[in-house]
């Protein structure tokens, strides 16, 4: 077994997980992915694939999840999985009214416009076990057990103001050749946490390489804009290129009760707090990271002037660095792209940025560096951080100690 539990010295519940003794079942270790609901998802394909460099790696068809009569009642069904790297997915967009018909949680919290928050853990057990205490503690789970496309284990606590969140092990990896995992092997759907030990991944291709599925039946993405831009000595069809996703940032109505969700439940750190017009706001991590999530105030929605019909302030995409952040900026606004600038006092950790407004109203944060937290736990003293003054950006930047530091972008980027 590789989680057990016990009792520490002080009386807490304690469990062990590889051979370590944590306080929940799981340990969260990074934001996987993200995903939000749309009105149109091929309006908004073509806005992150032509504009952001995403690539589809596969589609969600809502056909069957309905009867045909009541579904043709709700506009587009289908939404689509896209990735900035080799993950099958970091960032989805999937259709709104379609998906409030489907599911009656998206109903209840109308404003909620985050389909999902993904957090990563270390194993497939940390799924089962912790899918078990979430129910324990009488967590609303949203539902479990593996999707494809994918083939990410998984279950969704919701949050006190209905942000599904999901923790999930084991994403599908798509390789040299662009190709997702074939359709033909979907053929399982588990729709609650499996018995352990499962089978491997290498196992089931295996099996299904055996039963003569070809693996270029799966999705591949085609580039279909022209590559001219020297980015870092390669040439790419935009001047930039998103190198990691988050932080995600939302507005809650209790914020106390947001943060007890994503501290005690979660088990986030909090590394930060700030307040801005007597409103106080909290950013917390779940690695090294200053942080990958920024809990805000609602009342600073409007304050903001950010769109009304989302808790979503701004979800995070880091480029590589400082120039290509000046780049996307300026190649985003000749296509026509609204770019807001918010107060830097909002964003501790990060320092210059700017926000790319998505069709439906969503703020992309983009950004090049995230501050990050060592081992004694502690973020850099706001007296130590640069000044940004957002009418006047200079040319280049000095480094900081953790310039690009942090969870690092793997293969090439094209």
């Amino acid at each position: 077994m590789t989680t057990g539990h016990s009792t520490g010295a002080m009386g807490a519940q304690e469990f062990v997980i590889g051979g370590v003794r944590l306080a929940r079942p799981f340990r969260i270790r990074r934001l996987g992915h993200f995903g939000i609901d749309v009105q149109d998802p091929e309006v908004t394909r073509e806005f992150y694939t032509r504009l952001f460099g995403f690539r589809v790696s596969d589609r969600l068809d809502l056909t069957g999840r309905l009867p045909e009569e009541e579904l043709q009642k709700h506009g587009p069904r289908i939404g689509y999985f896209t990735r900035h790297g080799t993950e099958h997915h970091s960032f989805v967009f999937f259709p709104r009214r379609a998906l409030s018909a489907v599911h009656s949680i998206r109903r209840e919290f109308p404003e909620v416009t985050t389909n999902q928050i993904t957090w990563q853990v270390g194993s497939l057990r940390e799924v089962v076990d912790g899918c078990e205490w979430f129910k324990g503690k009488g967590v609303r789970v949203h539902r479990a057990g593996r999707d494809t496309p994918g083939s990410n284990w998984h279950f969704y606590p919701v949050d006190p103001e209905g942000h599904v969140n999901e923790l999930f092990y084991g994403i599908e990896q798509v390789g040299w050749d662009g190709y997702s995992k074939p359709p033909a092997m979907h053929h399982i759907r588990y729709n609650e946490p499996p018995r352990l030990p499962h089978r491997s991944e290498y196992a089931e291709v295996r099996a299904g390489f055996g039963d003569g599925i070809d693996p270029r039946t799966g999705w591949r993405h085609d580039e279909t804009v022209e590559e001219k831009y020297d980015v870092g000595g390669v040439l790419l069809a935009r001047p930039f290129k998103v190198v990691r996703i988050g932080p995600v940032r939302l507005f809650v109505k209790d914020l106390d009760r947001a943060l007890a969700f994503y501290r005690d439940e979660l088990g986030l750190t909090v590394t930060e707090e700030v307040t801005w017009r007597g409103q106080r706001c909290v950013f917390l991590r779940a690695n090294t990271e200053h942080h990958s999530l920024g809990l805000y105030p609602i009342a600073l929605r409007a304050a903001l002037g950010l769109h009304a019909g989302t808790t979503l302030l701004s979800f995070g995409m880091q480029v590589a660095d400082y120039r290509q952040l000046r780049d996307a900026i300026a190649f985003l606004k000749a296509q026509g792209v609204t770019i807001k600038y918010l107060p830097p006092e909002l964003f501790p950790g990060i320092d210059y940025c700017a926000f790319a407004i998505d069709p439906d109203g969503h703020a992309m944060q983009l950004y090049y560096y995230m501050e990050q937290v060592g081992w004694d736990g502690r973020p850099r003293p706001a007296a130590l951080r640069p000044p940004v003054d957002n009418d006047r950006w200079p040319e280049s930047v000095p480094a900081a100690s953790d310039t690009y530091l942090g969870e690092a972008y793997l293969g090439p980027w094209n």
